[in-house]
């Protein structure tokens, strides 16, 4: 167990995500083991597990990585595609655009340049070779979040004790969330909602005492829908 655990010899089984949101990971830190379910079937309408959304200059802005099915699975009309099964496109180079996206988002928040090289191998040249799959990419973004919030990583077999299913739900808190530093507030106003990103970024070490606060004064959703 870690500081977060609200939920001891619980597992959480949560839909991929691509730099998920603060309230997915606050699910994740709030039960003692998570899954990311990378079998469930794939749903074109859930983008969350390939788009992202930051703070850009102007407000709210969605990253989406374009997606394929594998040959082999496209050769076989009868079987159902899971998100394991799904591969990276190369339309329109979009890590450079994500890459440049952050940069213009975040290049002057306290704490970018410190965390930006983590997340770099997927957002150069080269990244589909590096990551074939959204499995890939999404586990290694995943890993290095949780490296700089203190979290386990994610299990790689089967849930064991008490498991809620979010594949199918987006973790929300019952109420707003404490606003945080955000370097746009002031203009802008504060985004609630983001990619985790926005709140490494900005908060730096701090990110892992506002996600415990927030789990200890404030209410998680964890109901399947």
């Amino acid at each position: 167990m870690t500081p977060y655990t609200l939920h001891p010899g619980t597992t959480v089984v949560m839909e991929p995500r691509y730099y998920g949101s603060i309230a997915w990971y606050a699910a994740a830190a709030a039960c003692e083991h998570s899954l990311v379910n990378y079998g469930a079937r794939y749903d074109k309408r859930r983008k969350l597990t390939h788009r992202a959304t930051i703070a850009d200059v102007n407000g709210p802005l969605d990253l989406t990585m374009p997606l394929t099915s594998a040959p082999r699975v496209a050769g076989d009309p009868g079987r159902h595609l899971t998100w394991a099964d799904m591969t990276l496109s190369p339309h329109g180079e979009w890590w450079n655009v994500h890459r440049v996206a952050l940069e213009s988002a975040y290049g002057r928040t306290p704490y970018f340049e410190y965390y930006i090289d983590r997340f770099m191998p997927a957002l150069t040249p080269g990244v589909i070779d590096r990551f074939a799959t959204l499995r890939d990419i999404d586990a290694y973004i995943d890993g290095r979040v949780r490296e700089l919030l203190g979290l386990p990583p994610a299990l790689t077999d089967s849930p064991s004790g008490t498991v809620i299913d979010l594949s199918r739900t987006e973790p929300r808190f019952d109420a707003p969330a404490e606003p945080y530093y955000q370097l746009r507030a002031a203009r802008l106003g504060f985004i609630p909602g983001l990619s985790i990103l926005d709140l490494l970024f900005n908060l730096g070490p701090e990110a892992c005492l506002w996600l415990r606060r927030q789990l200890q004064h404030n209410r998680l959703t964890l109901n399947p829908q």
